[in-house]
């Protein structure tokens, strides 16, 4: 039971009670680490990274510049300018507005950005969605060994404690003291 290198099958009866073939993958993939004495594997975020498409990295920028302060200020200077100038500005310099009130061009502008930046920020939080999920797995199976290896050496921990009354037993002899 001291050996690092033990078998999955084993630790499964020995550890958890039940068979190896009747647990989920996660819970194999963790007994397969801790009897081979390795790690569990990377950061959910370097696999999420990993496994990222030039799109799936896109979404995520467009998601984290659309949601912040800074855009919706500008976009709120734009929106008053835009109004500013179309208002009586450009008129009073002798430049004809480009889009009078009611703003017609500036709505069909507004409406395509919301039709182009909703499916992009919806995409960014599946790719979020995904991210928790591993982050999950990885969290659970991480819990998993830590039990386990603490179950390992509780088990070592009662074999000394049990090897060390017998060595104590046989130094206080048949009748005498230790």
């Amino acid at each position: 039971m001291t050996r690092r290198d033990s078998d999955p099958r084993d630790l499964a009866r020995e550890l958890l009670g039940r068979d190896y073939d009747d647990l989920g993958a996660d819970e194999q993939r963790v007994l397969e680490h801790v009897a081979a004495g390795s790690f569990t594997g990377r950061d959910a975020d370097e696999l999420a990274q990993a496994h990222a498409t030039w799109g799936n990295r896109l979404a995520d920028r467009v998601a984290m510049v659309g949601g912040s302060w800074g855009f919706i200020i500008a976009f709120g200077v734009v929106l008053v300018v835009w109004a500013a100038l179309n208002s009586g500005v450009l008129k009073a310099l002798g430049v004809k507005p480009f889009d009078v009130y009611p703003f017609i061009f500036l709505n069909l502008m507004l409406s395509m950005l919301a039709a182009v930046q909703a499916p992009i920020i919806l995409m960014s939080q599946n790719r979020q969605s995904m991210k928790d999920r591993i982050t999950a797995r990885h969290d659970y199976e991480v819990n998993l060994r830590t039990q386990l290896e603490i179950l390992r050496l509780a088990r070592r921990v009662e074999a000394l404690a049990a090897d060390v009354r017998v060595i104590a037993g046989k130094e206080a002899g048949p009748g005498g003291s230790g």
